[in-house]
């Protein structure tokens, strides 16, 4: 029996979009996304809003009036990405495509994709606010497990920061390495808490109730090179360490600070008579994502940098 392509990419496609979002160790800034207008492509349209504060009551003539700005600006997805993968038909008939093609785009977006969205939205992030530069909000040269350091005393240091301007839920992605420190420092009494991301709760470590995420080390940097899968030196793709980069130790985020979106566009499959490029079956992968933090929001993230600042 012929495989219907189409019905195969279309549910590929929701599948990889619904494992993007729980897979990542950042999915869940994708929950912000949920008023921003996307309608394809690479567009979004973030809406901003501001009301005036309260005034006094007028026993003669009631409420003050005041007054709402709702406007909706206008982003573009800078990260547009993708790869064609082709199986040859020697390899792999009708009977065992569907498998086969699953396996190899369930692995190709675990090992690839996912941790580069991760380190872009980081990377993001700190870039911004190392831009900023708001008082008190980016902390350098800090190595865990130094003499005379405390883990905890940081990160406390950093959720203060934070809540100095901001009141809401709060979440922590740090390194192996910094997590690792704070436990021994705590000595098994880190208490656990619960993580909600993509409609999966998880039990992590926290602190003062802050969910505190793991995240590999070769996601923390404060900036990152993408590789075009061309240019000599690029043809494996994916992402490295920026050249002027810096090593993140941990960064305090307001769950309602960043608005993260990734959207994969239409997943084609064509079947060796179809395909003009080769004989052999084919896969289209290509993905849309970006991130962005409001500028009135630029004051609710503390970044904890290992490096000097030089």
């Amino acid at each position: 029996m012929a495989i219907n392509t189409l019905a195969a990419a279309t549910i590929f496609q929701q599948q990889l979009d619904k494992i993007a979002v729980q897979d990542a160790v950042t999915g869940w800034m994708d929950a912000n996304a949920g008023q921003v207008k996307y309608n394809g492509g690479a567009e979004v349209k973030i809406p901003k809003m501001s009301v005036q504060g309260m005034g006094d009551y007028d026993r003669d003539n009631g409420y003050q009036k005041g007054s709402v700005t709702l406007e909706y600006e206008t982003r573009k997805m800078t990260q547009d990405r993708g790869r064609k993968f082709q199986i040859d038909p020697m390899d792999v008939d009708e009977s065992n495509f569907i498998p086969t093609a699953a396996a190899i785009m369930a692995e190709f977006q675990r090992t690839q994709v996912i941790p580069e969205i991760d380190a872009y939205r980081i990377s993001k992030i700190a870039s911004e606010v190392i831009t900023a530069n708001k008082a008190g909000m980016v902390e350098y040269n800090y190595t865990p497990g130094g003499t005379g350091t405390s883990a905890l005393r940081k990160v406390k240091e950093g959720i203060k920061a934070v809540r100095s301007s901001y009141n809401g839920p709060l979440v922590i992605h740090a390194t192996p390495d910094f997590l690792m420190e704070l436990e021994l420092e705590l000595a098994g009494k880190i208490r656990d808490t619960t993580f909600s991301q993509g409609g999966i709760n998880t039990t992590v470590p926290g602190i003062d109730n802050v969910p505190i995420i793991s995240t590999p080390t070769n996601r923390m940097y404060t900036a990152i090179t993408v590789y075009d899968g061309k240019t000599g030196g690029q043809e494996a793709g994916g992402y490295t360490k920026g050249s002027k980069a810096k090593d993140i130790n941990f960064l305090v985020i307001p769950r309602t600070t960043p608005i993260a979106i990734t959207k994969q566009d239409i997943m084609r499959i064509f079947d060796p008579l179809t395909n003009q490029n080769a004989n052999a079956w084919a896969m289209d992968y290509r993905r849309y994502h970006d991130l962005w933090i409001l500028d009135n929001k630029l004051d609710s993230v503390f970044v904890n940098i290992k490096d000097a600042n030089a």
